[in-house]
């Protein structure tokens, strides 16, 4: 009985619609978004579950690329719109003009997922390159930014196209009037984007490099670089987001060379009181050719003296008349023969110790050498260790570091000097007061 009564109540419904053609279609659109949305549900379950056994595969690894970036998603967020687009034409008692215009609608809403899932590709493609070893000195992300901007761009002309039933080259037609609006609005990204692309053509910065760009108050490694910025981690931690187009037109130090070539220069002066610079007697001579680092050069240059001195015949006994030792070149010798036998200065790189121009703070001895690492700590490490020596050794040449006299050194200096005693005032002093 009951069954009978549905059955007539569904005939009355039915005669129902086909007196009203527009209740009829309305009927016939939700069930077609119905049916859309339970193929788009069975579409993606289907599309996810599929890619994620493949991926099992090692030689299938990237598809999990693809769903960590959401691709695989996107494209099945198509399948509704798609079944809209094409089941249309079986809704009943729909009009022309509503289908062309849902039509247009649901291809609007195609394109859109379609332009997502690409701009999700591009982040997938991003991520695979990530882990090639060509990324660890170029990067590609400026480009991706700019292929996924240009990418909307498009996009949006052919969305809005659809939607107004137009064609797309009625729309870019009319960009061209308002290039110079563009062109004022997307300035800095056309000039990061030039920039970016000098800068990886010329192979001028790569991500891990350390630069210095002081006016930018930068001074760390580039953890980033972007269509837009630059991003370096300064030794504070503190984060520089510096414009691309910055780096070509102002100048900046990449200290790459530095860390490819296996060895950092340590270039520091020594300043010697020159108070303390005089020629050696023969008993410092004697000392001093104990050392093993001397005994050679000692050696070569008593000989070298003695036969300049002979050469020049009899002479007074004057030391301006004759070549002799000084402390201040025996020290400069020894401190290369120090450099040249450190195990951590590098024996293949430029190591010198030159005296440079005296200053009114004493006579420079510079210390120019490489060390063997790059590494920051251990390089402070072994110039620290190089100039704690031969700070503690100079009073053995008889030298001294000129230092400016402190507080400390002043109130020394009034105690040590004497006491001045009162002198008796005479009786014609006392009688004058």
């Amino acid at each position: 009985m009951d069954i009978q009564r549905f059955w007539r109540d569904a005939l009355d419904l039915w005669g129902t619609l086909d007196q009203h053609p527009a209740l009829h279609a309305a009927l016939g659109l939700v069930v077609l978004l119905f049916v859309s949305l339970l193929i788009g549900r069975l579409a993606r379950f289907l599309i996810l579950h599929s890619t994620r056994l493949l991926a099992r595969q090692a030689a299938l690894r990237w598809l999990d690329d693809l769903r960590h970036n959401k691709v695989l998603h996107r494209l099945a967020q198509t399948t509704p719109s798609l079944v809209v687009q094409f089941g249309l034409k079986l809704v009943p008692e729909l009009s022309a003009t509503a289908q062309h215009f849902l039509g247009n609608v649901a291809l609007a809403v195609t394109l859109l997922f379609m332009t997502r899932a690409l701009s999700c590709l591009l982040d997938a493609l991003l991520d695979i390159y990530a882990r090639t070893e060509h990324a660890r000195t170029r990067s590609i992300k400026g480009y991706m930014q700019l292929a996924k901007m240009m990418l909307w761009i498009f996009a949006a002309i052919i969305i809005v196209a659809t939607l107004i039933d137009r064609s797309p080259l009625l729309l870019l037609s009319g960009l061209g009037a308002m290039s110079a609006v563009l062109l004022l609005v997307y300035k800095d990204t056309l000039l990061s984007f030039v920039a970016s692309v000098q800068l990886t053509s010329n192979d001028m910065l790569h991500v891990g490099d350390w630069i210095e760009m002081p006016q930018a108050g930068a001074d760390g490694d580039v953890v980033d670089i972007t269509l837009h910025t630059v991003k370096v981690q300064n030794f504070d931690k503190t984060i520089v987001s510096i414009p691309t187009w910055r780096l070509m037109s102002e100048s900046f130090r990449n200290y790459r060379g530095m860390q490819q070539s296996g060895g950092r220069r340590i270039k520091r002066s020594l300043f010697i009181d020159a108070a303390g610079v005089r020629f050696l007697n023969a008993e410092e001579e004697r000392r001093l050719g104990q050392v093993r680092l001397l005994g050679d050069y000692l050696s070569q240059k008593r000989q070298e003296l003695h036969q300049w001195n002979e050469a020049l015949g009899p002479v007074a006994e004057l030391s301006a008349n004759r070549r002799q030792l000084t402390n201040i070149g025996t020290f400069r010798a020894f401190a290369l023969a120090y450099l040249k036998n450190h195990p951590n200065v590098h024996p293949n790189m430029t190591c010198m110790v030159r005296q440079m121009q005296t200053t009114a703070e004493g006579v420079p001895l510079e210390i120019y050498c490489f060390t063997t690492t790059t590494v920051w700590a251990e390089y402070e490490r072994i110039q620290g260790d190089i100039f704690d020596y031969l700070l503690a050794v100079l009073p053995e040449f008889g030298l001294s570091l000129y230092q400016q006299p402190s507080g400390n050194d002043m109130r020394a200096g009034l105690a040590a000097r004497p006491q001045a005693q009162p002198q008796p005032r005479s009786l014609e002093t006392l009688s004058d007061a």
